[in-house]
């Protein structure tokens, strides 16, 4: 079978004999989201309506947005996305032959079904039943049932935070077979890897809505330096863990944020903030910036702001925006770098006229 002919079964079948098939990832419940000490989230895979659901599993733990929801870290890379879809373990040899012969002899029976659309359904049903192949994807003796147990039938799982249709559906290959304990045939690109277990717990990570501390705190002076600072104790790393387990394939990967700077913006031009840049680096202990005490008053802050007008009958939006270094970890030793990721707090300040102010 020539490339092009096994692109118009991919495309054309899936559309109308596969649509059970091409599955997606509704959320379970969850606990609720904790900072690494257990929540959880999980997600499986299923055609709806069907009842029937791919043994793979994805499990999410560790800091997450709860009901599968994607978390609060936006990635510093505007070019970076999670992935709209990918392929997992979906059905052994006998399950998977029950349910995919009778949706194509449902879908030969339909009523007008013939021309190109019957002619794919016949490569299909060919291409699982009678070793009808291609270059690169060898066909199946009915449906490989003499291998049942000792393999999965893999398929396409699209990524439910994806929102462009398009990227959501491309993975629209034909669900193929994997032994058990080996890896997928090197063209399914998308197959599910530890690097994309780890780009989606970035995804579904929950970074912790962090208040800055202020001195003075809430209401402040015009020309009066405002202090600010995180304490270490309540600003320290998160981890968010994505793991698949089935018979002969299980693979995890945890991602790890570690906060790195503060940067600060008054929410009007007429301030100055300490540094001039507003970015506060981390500190040896892992705290940001510097709490004020008594006798600093004189004192330059390592990290604030100097408000240069009142905020007159209203306020100011100080908005407090956490960067965090973002790597992974994951089955085999793999591992590496994710983009950075933000996320972002705001607290309104009132900035009274008063010149100077004894303290």
């Amino acid at each position: 079978m020539k490339g092009s002919l096994r692109t118009f079964i991919g495309t054309a079948t899936l559309t109308l004999a596969l649509s059970t098939i091409i599955l997606t990832e509704p959320a379970y419940a969850a606990k609720p989201v904790g900072s690494d000490k257990g929540a959880t989230t999980e997600q499986t895979a299923g055609g709806d309506g069907t009842g029937i659901y791919a043994a793979a599993r994805i499990t999410y733990s560790g800091s997450v947005a709860g009901d599968g929801g994607t978390g609060n870290v936006t990635s510093s890379d505007v070019n970076w996305t999670p992935p709209p879809c990918w392929y997992a373990p979906y059905l052994g040899a006998k399950d998977f032959k029950k349910k995919m012969s009778k949706d194509i002899e449902s879908q030969m029976n339909a009523p007008g079904m013939g021309g190109h659309a019957g002619a794919a359904l016949s490569e299909l049903q060919r291409h699982y039943e009678d070793e009808y192949g291609w270059t690169d994807t060898p066909g199946y003796k009915d449906y490989n049932v003499d291998k049942d147990g000792e393999g999965m039938f893999w398929a396409a799982v699209e990524n439910p935070n994806e929102p462009d249709l398009l990227k959501r559906s491309s993975c629209n290959d034909l669900p193929f077979w994997v032994d058990n304990g080996e890896a997928p045939p090197p063209q399914y690109e998308e197959a599910i890897t530890p690097e994309i277990l780890a780009a989606l717990a970035y995804q579904h990570m929950q970074l912790p809505d962090t208040e800055v501390s202020l001195a003075p705190e809430g209401t402040t002076k015009v020309n009066l330096p405002t202090w600010a600072w995180l304490d270490k104790a309540v600003f320290d790393e998160v981890q968010a863990t994505a793991a698949i387990n089935v018979p002969g394939f299980a693979l995890q990967a945890t991602t790890t944020a570690k906060p790195v700077s503060l940067k600060l913006e008054p929410g009007t031009a007429d301030a100055e903030t300490y540094p001039a840049s507003g970015e506060c680096t981390i500190n040896d202990d892992g705290s940001i910036g510097e709490p004020y005490a008594k006798g600093k008053a004189d004192r330059t802050p390592p990290c604030g702001i100097k408000y240069l007008r009142s905020s007159g009958n209203g306020t100011y939006n100080l908005q407090a925006t956490i960067t965090w270094d973002i790597a992974w970890t994951g089955t085999g030793g793999a591992g590496g770098d994710l983009p950075d990721g933000t996320f972002g707090s705001d607290q309104a300040v009132t900035v009274q006229e008063i010149q100077a102010i004894n303290r």
